[in-house]
């Protein structure tokens, strides 16, 4: 599996906000933690907090790095309303083929 390319659908989807096709992309037990926030999310909570956030959005992986397991990308995301853009530095833990642990 190319998991650098499985990182990429899984940013298009993220900025399509399709809940179905995240879901896939995790574990059972998998987590996602949001460091600047102070915030630990299932995948189920992860999936609503990305999906049900207003607006359209856009995104662009600007850079991808592998590490033994650990794949880490820097990623702009944009609001397709007003331009406002952020950015955010993820570093997926995968088991199986799976991303296990997300660190945000």
């Amino acid at each position: 599996m190319d998991k650098k390319q499985l990182i990429m659908d899984y940013w298009k989807d993220v900025a399509e906000q399709n809940a179905n096709r995240l879901k896939g992309y995790f574990t059972p037990s998998a987590l996602v933690m949001w460091h600047n926030t102070n915030e630990c999310f299932t995948v189920d909570e992860f999936i609503t907090a990305n999906c049900e956030y207003p607006g359209s959005w856009r995104g662009e992986v600007e850079r991808i790095e592998t590490a033994g397991d650990t794949i880490i990308t820097a990623t702009r995301v944009w609001s397709a309303e007003d331009g406002s853009s952020f950015h955010a530095l993820s570093f997926f833990e995968f088991e199986n083929d799976k991303v296990r642990l997300l660190n945000e």
